[in-house]
């Protein structure tokens, strides 16, 4: 027995120690096909095998007769055997690693390997520094007077395309929500953008239904994750059984569960905005319904301004470039959108940075208002004058720069802020002082370089159990699986590689973009011809 396993270890060190990977050929010159050792190696080989056969035969053999009772000695044989066997299971492992190092695919190697491999470069304290008193300044004296206009002017266009509005038969507009850099404290370049989400509902007795890709049941494809769709009924088809909107009972009827005093006929699907075939609500129906409101609403108030309005992207409703006669522009997104029920989350028709968004009938859910109240939530906790904001301005800047220069790429500003938010969520309070901008800038880059690598980056409030309780996000999304915003990045190599070719060449331009419109005089002081630049 003992010399049966004696041959058996033979057996195998000669096989690992004379395979080639263990031991690399050193002379690169050496023909890789040549016949002769091709041929010395298949004869090794069957030697080998032969006498594996004749040993596995062997042992069968002494595995069928009986069993002697074991000595001593036979117990020290068999311990050092079992360690003489894990010594060259151990060979193999490293020998099967080095395998895999040699072989590795490099489907995304050549995009990746710079990314992964060289951390961002710390950019100039001062010139840092420099630019953020310049934000703050433009910030503090600019956006407050840009937010209160935008407010009075965008309430007087609503109120004048409510007035347009059929209460029998159109839908009702609500009062606008302000989101995005400009209401979050963190906008830097220009134009100046205003981000507003306009809420609309169907008219009674009509309401909306919802279902999202978090319900399993609701049917919604896996390439739809964030997104739900939104379903136009009537009192009736799903409340009990109630039928004072589904038939016409009279005049003299009065139903007291939804107080309905007047007669209501039903409307076609057309009528309320839905896709073709369906009562599904479609985007494109109700872009094209807001945009006419719009500029039906904008014609019964122009003579009051002094500015002209134009559309600026007419596949987006409420994408409004306002110019007034000094050269100054502001511009302004009224986004049409549908509230979750009595939360607040909203169902998008589009993103202003999003130019490939979800196709009919699925809507985007936005967080945006639990990202604002969240931010707010940080900045009460975080140091005074905190360096969280200069960061997402600093990023902000450097990526609206880098694309002006090699043009636009899968990289938005929600995935910077996206970003940032992770990382305030798990990094202590004390390390986001005004003097650690540099390394927490850094942090950022670092990030985002690691979440492009992986195609991974999850959205800041689905799926996150970090988030605090105060901003009373609702259960349904904090517990329910990550949404993964790079998710398009897997599937589209092209778009991928132009990603990560901007992030690139954005962390190698960012010295010299922030020393170029941070110039300095003489004194130190900056330019204060820095904002029209910027």
């Amino acid at each position: 027995m003992q010399g049966a396993i004696a041959r058996v270890c033979m057996v195998m060190a000669a096989a690992i120690l004379n395979h080639p990977l263990l031991f690399p050929h050193e002379n690169a010159t050496l023909p890789e096909q040549d016949e002769d050792v091709v041929t010395r190696m298949r004869e090794h080989e069957e030697k080998l095998q032969t006498e594996r056969a004749r040993l596995e035969k062997e042992l069968a053999q002494r595995d069928s007769e009986p069993e002697e009772a074991p000595s001593e000695d036979g117990f020290t044989w068999y311990f050092w055997s079992a360690v003489s066997f894990v010594i060259f299971i151990a060979i193999e492992m490293c020998r099967v690693d080095l395998a895999e190092d040699e072989v590795r695919p490099v489907e995304d190697e050549d995009v990746t390997a710079e990314t992964g491999s060289s951390p961002p470069r710390m950019m100039d304290k001062n010139a840092l520094r420099n630019f953020c008193d310049k934000c703050a300044y433009a910030s503090s004296h600019e956006n407050w007077r840009v937010r209160e206009f935008v407010e009075g002017f965008a309430d007087d266009l609503l109120e004048s395309l409510r007035s347009l509005c059929d209460r029998e038969v159109d839908m009702e507009v609500g009062d606008f929500i302000g989101i995005g850099s400009m209401f979050e404290s963190w906008k830097v370049c220009k134009p100046l953008m205003c981000d507003l989400l306009v809420p609309f509902s169907p008219p009674d007795p009509h309401s909306f239904q919802y279902h999202l890709w978090c319900n399993s049941s609701a049917g919604i494809p896996p390439d739809m994750q964030g997104c739900g769709t939104i379903k136009v009924t009537m009192f009736g088809e799903d409340e009990g059984g109630c039928l004072c909107g589904s038939a016409n009972l009279g005049e003299d009827m009065l139903c007291l569960l939804h107080n309905n005093t007047s007669v209501k006929v039903n409307r076609s699907p057309d009528e309320l905005l839905c896709s073709k075939g369906t009562h599904l609500l479609a985007k494109d129906q109700v872009m094209r319904w807001f945009q006419i409101s719009v500029t039906k609403a904008w014609g019964r108030i122009s003579h009051k301004y002094d500015f002209e309005i134009t559309f600026r992207n007419l596949d987006a409703a409420g994408a409004l470039k306002i110019r007034f006669r000094s050269g100054k522009v502001i511009v302004l997104n009224l986004i049409p959108v549908v509230q979750l029920e009595d939360t607040d989350a909203y169902f998008v028709s589009h993103f202003p940075s999003d130019h490939n968004g979800a196709p009919d009938p699925y809507w985007s859910l936005s967080l945006a208002v639990y990202e604002r109240n969240l931010l707010k939530h940080f900045a009460k906790r975080l140091p005074q004058n905190s360096c969280h904001l200069h960061c997402l301005q600093v990023a902000t800047f450097l990526h609206r720069k880098q694309s002006s220069l090699t043009g636009e790429s899968a990289l938005t500003s929600y995935h910077l802020k996206t970003a940032l938010v992770h990382l305030l969520l798990g990094t202590k309070a004390t390390a986001w002082g005004a003097a650690s901008l540099g390394q927490r800038l850094q942090d950022v880059f670092s990030f985002l370089q690691r979440s492009l690598r992986e195609k991974r980056l999850y959205h800041a409030l689905i799926g996150n159990s970090k988030i605090p309780e105060d901003i009373q996000v609702p259960e349904r999304f904090r517990k329910t699986e990550p949404v993964n915003l790079f998710r398009s990045l897997v599937l589209r190599g092209e778009l991928y590689a132009a990603t990560v070719r901007h992030l690139q060449e954005m962390l190698r331009n960012a010295p010299v973009l922030i020393e170029e419109y941070t110039p300095h005089l003489s004194n130190g002081s900056l330019h204060h011809g820095l904002e029209d630049r910027l």
